[in-house]
């Protein structure tokens, strides 16, 4: 890096405020030992806008983007001695009845559009372009099912915020002005049980979740029971202040082989308020008073990424080593 100086990065996020999708790809990779792999991934940053447009001029209604984030080993590679102040890797949680478990992972493309070709052909370009620089991890169809429904049967995303709410829930400020406009990641690829979770019926099942099945009315926890899923994932600090994040949830499955999910991809200006809502998920509320979904949820994959702003990718993309 010797000869590179850090400017302010202004705020000039990736395309994390992008609408829910019809289809997504969440591909998963992990980079090679050497330089040569480095300055493959350095290229494919350098090159992503005009393979965007390769693929999305086909059909401009489809609304493709790509967000590109960056695991905290392959971060030190690119840019060492210089990161953002809260990226680590996934801190695994072992949880009374149910854990949270820690897979690798060095970039992340999180691929969205309204028709699942123009994801496939994305996908395809960038594996091809990064070649053997890179070896694939996890890739994964999501799909919008119904009316963003997840294959639970609820709605998802209800809480996600809104207009001027999204870049202070989802993007660094000032805190970290050398990283404005990027954001945390996490991901967790969860399978359902679908035969327990039907078992249930639906007012057990409104209960686990928190809101009604066929409306999505919230629903108050019972004073005397268990909280809900969605009281848990709810983070207020200590001066009473409700920190949000940005999820970009999608189904996946195949009825063939039985395998039912959900995508859990969240975005989040500090890395504190996923890590504390997981830990309240899993250790419990009080301690030992775990979420209830994951009986019938379990985790599968648990990532963490920072998706850098578009400047600092360009500037990830210039870097070269000492």
């Amino acid at each position: 890096m010797a000869g590179h100086t850090w400017d302010r990065v202004p705020i000039d996020a990736q395309s994390v405020e992008a609408p829910l999708s019809r289809a997504a790809i969440f591909l998963i990779v992990e980079v090679v030992d050497g330089e040569d792999a480095i300055g493959s991934v350095r290229a494919l940053f350098d090159g992503l806008d005009d393979l965007l447009k390769t693929v999305g001029f086909r059909d401009l209604e489809g609304r493709l983007s790509c967000i590109v984030a960056i695991g905290s080993s392959l971060w030190d590679r690119l840019s060492p001695g210089k990161r953002p102040a809260e990226l680590k890797s996934f801190s695994p949680i072992d949880g009374p009845a149910h854990k949270a478990p820690a897979t690798p992972g060095d970039l992340l493309f999180h691929i969205r559009a309204e028709r699942p070709d123009l994801c496939f052909e994305l996908a395809k370009l960038l594996l091809d372009t990064l070649g053997a620089a890179v070896n694939v991890i996890d890739e994964t169809s999501g799909f919008r099912y119904f009316d963003a429904r997840d294959l639970l049967g609820f709605i998802d995303g209800t809480a996600n915020p809104v207009g001027q709410d999204i870049p202070d829930a989802a993007l660094v400020g000032d805190e970290d002005h050398e990283f404005t406009g990027g954001s945390y990641v996490v991901i967790q690829k969860y399978l359902h049980n679908l035969s327990t979770w039907k078992a249930l019926g639906t007012e057990e099942q409104e209960r686990i979740i928190g809101r009604t099945k066929v409306d999505n009315i919230e629903l108050d926890d019972e004073r005397a029971g268990r909280k809900s899923h969605k009281t848990l994932a709810t983070i207020i600090d200590a001066q009473g202040i409700e920190h949000d994040i940005l999820r970009d949830n999608m189904p996946f499955g195949s009825p063939g082989r039985r395998e039912f999910g959900t995508y859990f991809i969240g975005y989040s200006r500090h890395l504190w308020v996923i890590e504390k809502m997981l830990e309240r998920m899993f250790m419990g509320e009080p301690a030992g008073a775990y979420d209830r979904l994951l009986d019938h949820s379990v985790a599968q994959t648990g990532t963490t990424f920072f998706a850098p702003s578009r400047s600092t990718l360009a500037k990830l993309a210039s870097m070269r080593s000492s």
